[in-house]
């Protein structure tokens, strides 16, 4: 596992060249990514020897005809009934994978809530906030932003709700 600072950083993603223009603190975790890995999320907390809870997934979902970005721990599940209602919306399925990649920028498994292409609504599951940090992905397979969730929160202008399960 390779740690950079942001003052090592060079080049990036699109997610660490916001972060960097944005001037919050991160670090960046890079490991070797298993293709035959069942989850991205619990992949990562594994190769970082980061706690589940503290590693969180970024997934792409319809709400009522909307796209959505929701955060969520990756030892859970994303609640749609509770996204949707963050977002003031009735009805929640997860957005089609090729549509969700075509908006963010990023492939799916590398999705970041950072630097998308398309900037999406944004919902973090309220738990983020028990950590002094958390890790998401950095903008593509074996690789994560590990940043204070508050930080996170800002540059996304994430409401923060309830929204993960399990």
């Amino acid at each position: 596992m390779a740690k950079k600072s942001k003052k090592q950083q060079s080049g990036g993603t699109p997610a660490t060249v916001a972060l960097t223009a944005a001037g919050v603190d991160f670090t960046v975790h890079a490991y070797d990514h298993d293709p035959s890995h069942p989850s991205y999320g619990e992949e990562a907390a594994q190769a970082m020897g980061v706690s589940p809870d503290r590693v969180f997934k970024t997934l792409v979902a319809d709400v009522d005809g909307s796209l959505v970005v929701g955060v969520v721990p990756v030892a859970g599940s994303l609640d749609l009934k509770a996204l949707a209602a963050a977002v003031g919306g009735k009805r929640a399925t997860m957005a089609d994978p090729t549509l969700a990649e075509r908006t963010t920028g990023y492939v799916r498994g590398g999705i970041s809530p950072l630097g998308q292409r398309k900037k999406l609504p944004t919902v973090l599951d309220d738990s983020a906030q028990a950590h002094a940090t958390i890790c998401v992905s950095a903008g593509r397979r074996g690789l994560q932003v590990e940043l204070a969730p508050e930080d996170l929160a800002k540059l996304t202008e994430a409401v923060l709700a309830p929204i993960g399960k399990g």
